[in-house]
């Protein structure tokens, strides 16, 4: 079994951003400018959106944080959104999911310029992603993708079982696995809560996505010997053994499936350091005008 290491694997991209923007700079070309909006105090939110600025940072970006209380209106929202279209300097940027319930979460997306959508979830980047045009890609699915390729994993034909449907993972994983790609050329099959005969198709995967939120769900009788495991779930669970009071658990038994597996990704630093990563990569493409002019 070999661990992979997406917390490496997310440095060394780094330093190849962070090498690309002093060259920019050089240039005379402006440092790329990536914007968050958040939405409340939630705990998860606020430390996964200051890992993006400290990922900023490191890449030599510039970066904004617009904060809202969970009180927040919708059209305040939509206003701050229309803004960041219109800011020539903003060259991305995402706004924080979840947000309240009060808020609908497809308007905020669809009222984001696609051009400046870096985080892939208007519905232009994701119908040009399922034709395979060019498109910011969805930030898990495109770190699931890099790992596999810059790990040397062997994707072309081989038999991939994607746990969990979501729009954020699931899916954009599996259209990205089924294309004429490399990484890619996956034969998917996508299993979620209706699925019959789970590890009947578990069993058969020479790749398995786990992306479903629940701790230890994978477990070593689902899993063929020498499978890849990529385990997306980042669940906090209570631990009094740790300062925190808890610690995060991913969708799979690790301690047991493990010695079983080729390759397995740990949680935490396995895809969860290549989400942010991933971010990174599309807001540099957003300020090199790569993908829209």
């Amino acid at each position: 079994m070999k661990l992979i290491d997406g917390k490496a694997t997310a440095e060394a991209i780094k330093a190849e951003i962070a090498a690309t923007v002093e060259q920019m700079v050089a240039e005379g070309r402006k440092r790329p400018h990536l914007a968050a909006i958040l939405v409340g105090h939630d705990g998860g939110s606020e430390t996964y959106v200051a890992n993006k600025v400290k990922a900023c940072e490191r890449c030599g970006f510039r970066s904004t944080l617009i904060r809202f209380e969970d009180t927040v209106e919708e059209t305040q929202l939509l206003e701050a959104i229309a803004r960041l279209n219109a800011d020539d300097d903003v060259d991305g940027f995402i706004v924080q999911l979840p947000l309240p319930r009060h808020i609908s979460e497809q308007r905020v997306i669809q009222a984001i310029d696609y051009r400046k959508d870096v985080d892939g979830f208007h519905p232009v980047n994701v119908g040009r992603m399922s034709i395979g045009l060019p498109c910011f890609l969805p930030a898990t699915p495109a770190g699931i993708v890099e790992l596999l390729g810059r790990h040397g994993i062997p994707t072309k034909g081989a038999e991939c079982v994607v746990l969990g449907r979501s729009n954020i993972v699931g899916k954009p994983v599996a259209q990205l696995l089924m294309q004429k790609h490399n990484p890619g050329d996956c034969t998917v099959t996508v299993c979620h809560s209706a699925t019959r005969d789970l590890k009947e198709h578990t069993r058969r995967a020479d790749i398995i996505i786990a992306a479903l939120g629940q701790p230890d769900f994978v477990t070593a009788d689902m899993v063929k010997p020498g499978a890849v495991i990529i385990d997306v779930g980042t669940t906090r669970v209570p631990d009094p053994s740790r300062k925190s009071g808890f610690r995060l658990c991913g969708d799979v038994d690790f301690e047991n499936v493990a010695p079983i597996c080729s390759w397995i990704t740990p949680v935490p630093g396995g895809v969860g350091p290549m989400t942010i990563c991933s971010l990174m990569q599309n807001t540099l493409l957003a300020a090199r005008h790569e993908i829209y002019d």
